[in-house]
């Protein structure tokens, strides 16, 4: 494909959250991040993914900058639900009409941040999103589909970086009128969440970007997150969270990628503690790299 927005390089999610940090608490240290971009531009990244417009990301960027490192990152904003879901897998939500509101402002204050940033790291920042899954209900943070594309109308007004929005591949076909918007179609593709046994993990690959590449034909399509968990505390599945799987994984969805021609971000650098109750959940244990930063194979 000629004059891509993303030509292929490696690629991964990066947040850098340790024991007792999270994006609404404690903030990784600049040392942490420091630590963190060396480990990732020694392993040949080129590519990073954030979600977020704040002060971990600015000192990313700033990291990234200062030590001239040849990493381009994708940045977006991480909306609140401006419309209640009744199937959140967190539990039905009732927020009244002036949280919803409320939510909607947030938002917008989120963007008027992601133009900021955008602007200040144009030589870094590659790409900048209207949102990550919010247009999934399940994830109970719902944002109508043309909030979405006033979003990214706004960027696009703002900004000289190209606009995506990061999806779930089921969630995409319910936006056609978004894709028509976007410069460039992200989607996400988990075999693990649907239940896809690791043998037969590139099929559902194979049949994600078949559909994809078939729906938006005339749209740039990368893959802004893919990977496979090392941990669970579910037993629904037993053997298919494990470090020889995550390894078995990634060896064949890098030669995948090479196949497809695809840029694809590996979900994630580090394992992040935050994201749930005990440290043995699936969504805390998805990192190549533990919470030591030691690699896990």
């Amino acid at each position: 494909m000629s004059n891509r927005i993303l030509p292929v390089k490696k690629a991964i999610c990066y947040s850098g959250y340790r024991d007792g940090q999270s994006p609404s608490g404690s903030m990784p240290t600049r040392a942490q991040i420091e630590e963190d971009m060396a480990i990732l531009n020694s392993e040949g990244y080129e590519y990073i993914r954030m979600y977020d417009p704040n002060e971990h990301a600015r000192m990313v960027l700033e990291t990234i900058r200062a030590n001239n490192y040849p990493m381009k990152c994708m940045i977006g904003i991480d909306d609140q639900p401006e419309v209640n879901s009744h199937n959140c897998i967190f539990g039905e939500q009732n927020f009244t009409d002036e949280e919803l509101l409320a939510h909607a402002k947030r938002n917008d204050n989120e963007l008027d941040k992601l133009i900021a940033l955008a602007n200040e790291f144009e030589d870094i920042i590659n790409v900048v999103s209207v949102g990550n899954e919010s247009h999934f209900e399940l994830v109970g943070h719902f944002v109508p589909e043309e909030r979405l594309i006033a979003h990214v109308n706004k960027l696009h007004a703002n900004v000289k970086q190209p606009v995506t929005y990061n999806e779930t591949i089921g969630a995409w076909f319910d936006c056609k009128e978004l894709a028509k918007a976007v410069d460039l179609v992200s989607f996400h593709s988990y075999p693990y969440h649907v239940g896809t046994s690791i043998e037969n993990a590139m099929d559902e690959h194979d049949d994600n970007i078949k559909n994809i590449r078939a729906a938006f034909p005339d749209k740039e399509i990368c893959i802004t997150e893919l990977g496979w968990t090392t941990n669970t505390a579910h037993t629904d599945r037993p053997g298919y969270a494990c470090v020889e799987n995550q390894i078995r994984y990634i060896t064949e969805v890098t030669e995948w990628l090479k196949k497809e021609d695809l840029v694809g971000y590996f979900f994630e650098a580090f394992d992040e503690t935050w994201k749930a109750d005990v440290p043995e959940a699936s969504e805390c244990n998805w990192g190549i790299y533990g919470m030591d930063r030691k690699r896990k194979w």
